[in-house]
């Protein structure tokens, strides 16, 4: 079976935006900037089979995302889609494999095909939720921490200033992003070279997709910045931030002042996922998660 794939421009923002803004997801990929800045490096591309968007991820295994919707109408295509996704599979000789399924899309995979198949979470890959308010208030004992961090902070630099990101200040976050990636030792290769490529270009483009973006400095360094948008009516996420590590309470200052100014209207604020790395697991632990939104990857039951 031969299916259109195209890859993702900046043209096709419209078009993926209305099956987002029906689904109302928590999980950080469902947003247009998340697949646009990652598609590169996934070999990514889209296709919409009976009104419904899906992903094709063809790394060395292909695997395609859980098919989205855009209405009441498209979503009672999932049978079908599904099964027509299975002949594809069937057609590059493939195994069949479905990626970013949650709970409640595997409940709807069920409900078509019982039995057919299993899922597997990945803790790795689990993003992390938060409640906007008690990280802004930094309130109870548990978050005592941050807190001292945050007053460290501002009583070793008294001339700190926080603002919006803009054409006046995009290209001093630009050099520290430059400045962080020698610190951070980024190869040419790697996840962490591939993530300050994705930064460069989430900065270039900032505005056309959308972004939001906050710039801690103390005088005239920049120190910190970060970047999000909305993800869903009570859901703001946050992709990228960074900041400079020899500045004590650089990380949890910028996470504060963003949520403060651009996003203290929502609910609950994602913060994405750990990738397994240990440190960082340990970093987004210590703020406390509401819940960790889990995605599974599917495969037939071959039981």
């Amino acid at each position: 079976m031969d299916l259109a794939w195209k890859t993702i421009g900046m043209e096709d923002k419209p078009i993926l935006e209305k099956y987002y803004a029906y689904e109302q997801s928590k999980c950080c990929e469902f947003s247009f900037c998340n697949n646009y800045l990652w598609a590169p490096f996934y070999e990514m591309r889209y296709t919409i089979i009976e009104d419904m968007l899906v992903f094709l991820a063809q790394g060395r295994q292909p695997s395609v995302g859980v098919p989205l919707a855009k209405d009441g109408a498209s979503e009672r295509n999932l049978g079908k889609v599904v099964s027509i996704l299975e002949e594809y599979f069937v057609s590059i000789q493939a195994p069949f494999q479905m990626h970013l399924v949650t709970e409640e899309k595997f409940a709807q995979l069920e409900a078509q095909f019982p039995g057919k198949y299993v899922i597997e979470y990945n803790r790795d890959q689990a993003d992390y939720i938060y409640e906007v308010e008690k990280m802004i208030s930094l309130s109870g004992k548990k978050l005592h921490g941050k807190r001292n961090h945050i007053n460290k902070f501002k009583e070793n630099n008294p001339n700190w200033r926080y603002e919006p990101l803009s054409q006046e200040n995009v290209s001093a976050c630009v050099k520290m992003a430059e400045e962080w990636r020698e610190k951070n030792l980024c190869d040419e290769k790697g996840e962490k070279h591939t993530e300050f490529c994705v930064t460069l270009r989430a900065l270039d483009e900032y505005e056309q997709l959308g972004l939001k973006g906050g710039v801690l400095r103390i005088e005239d360094r920049v120190v910190a910045f970060t970047l999000g948008e909305e993800l869903n009516r009570e859901t703001f996420v946050v992709h990228i931030e960074k900041a400079m590590a020899d500045i004590q309470g650089a990380y949890p200052m910028i996470n504060q002042q963003f949520l403060v100014h651009e996003a203290s209207q929502y609910k609950y604020v994602n913060r994405e996922e750990d990738m397994g790395e240990e440190g960082l697991r340990k970093a987004k632990l210590s703020y406390y998660p509401v819940f960790l939104q889990e995605k599974g990857v599917v495969r037939k039951n071959e039981q």
